[in-house]
């Protein structure tokens, strides 16, 4: 069994895209794996958000993926800030990181051009506490997308380092987490590309989005006039809202809109009108249970309190062989 870990950053408010995505692949991963799912509060505090929004996205956050399904008796999840070993082992990682490479990191230098007010030392040593989050437990597997490649590889390379500097193989090299088939991406509603905040609100579904506010957003999503050739080719924005059919409808709807398209008698307001009501069926469940675990503290609290003495057992026990093969030891 492979130990995998992978965290969660704690920004509230997920959409569908995360549902079908990093939500997705954590529920598969529970299932065959040692999993470690962390909230990553420390790895926020480069933006400097308030008190105020830190712990609330970290609550609503935990709601939300408890919410989809993350299993506590599968998987241990807990706040990143919970485990004191892992700022220990990112300090002493790094010791052995070097300013030249860390300030090569693509996610930096986008960083330092985007924020040049808040080029902060946290956002240049992110790759070490991205590695310490992911070698306490020593993890074999890490999940990562397409822009994470090379933060896997800096974690490769510190763990490399380390090994090679202490003559051992205490560490284990993560390698990438395979998931088989891709998953579906979810585009956004403004027929802009992929589901995501960045491009607004309107073009995104959130799990915690009433009724009333998933219809509007569908009923507002980009079309046009029609097809006007048997079997046309959809454009992007067309799309989109075939793909989103495609992932809460049963095949019977979806072939019909298919064929309406096919045969240039489709109407959009049909199309908008049972894409949402289908939606809506998808996500209501999911809110109505995101709602009653924000509001159970007790249990939120337990999880993540169980979350936390799972991963210190783990965690010290790193701890403690690491300082040993370092030389920090008691007299």
């Amino acid at each position: 069994m492979d130990t995998v870990v992978s965290g969660i950053r704690p920004t509230g408010n997920l959409h569908l895209g995360n549902y079908f995505g990093a939500i997705k692949n954590f529920l598969s991963m529970q299932e065959e794996n040692n999993c470690y799912f962390f909230i990553a509060d420390y790895h926020s505090l480069t933006t400097h958000p308030t008190p105020e929004d830190l712990h609330g996205n970290v609550k609503q956050v935990l709601a939300e993926y408890l919410a989809a399904g993350l299993d506590p008796e599968k998987a241990t999840i807990y706040i990143q800030s919970d485990v004191p070993e892992v700022t220990e082992l990112y300090l002493l990682l790094n010791m052995n990181a070097y300013l030249g490479e860390l300030q090569r990191v693509t996610s930096f230098k986008e960083k330092a051009r985007s924020q040049p007010s808040n080029v902060n030392a946290g956002l240049l040593t992110y790759p070490t506490l991205m590695a310490s989050d992911v070698i306490i437990h020593k993890a074999s597997k890490v999940p990562v997308g397409k822009d994470q490649e090379q933060n896997l590889e800096m974690i490769r390379t510190f763990t490399r380092r380390f090994n090679r500097m202490y003559n051992t193989d205490y560490f284990p090299i993560p390698e990438p987490y395979n998931f088989g088939e891709p998953l579906v991406k979810i585009p956004g509603l403004d027929g802009s590309g992929k589901m995501g905040k960045s491009e607004g609100t309107g073009n995104a579904l959130y799990l915690t989005d009433d009724p009333k506010t998933v219809k509007k957003k569908i009923m507002k999503a980009v079309t046009d006039s029609g097809p006007t050739e048997i079997n046309q080719e959809k454009p992007d924005y067309i799309q989109n809202l075939f793909t989103l059919l495609g992932v809460v409808s049963d095949n019977e709807t979806c072939n019909y809109f298919e064929e309406q398209y096919n045969n240039c008698r489709i109407r959009y307001g049909d199309l908008k009108k049972k894409l949402a009501e289908d939606m809506i069926a998808f996500i209501d469940p999911l809110r109505e249970k995101i709602e009653a675990l924000t509001k159970d503290e007790q249990y939120l609290s337990k999880v993540v309190r169980q979350g936390a003495e799972r991963a210190r057992e783990n965690a010290s026990k790193t701890i403690k062989d690491t300082r040993e093969i370092i030389g920090v030891r008691k007299f």
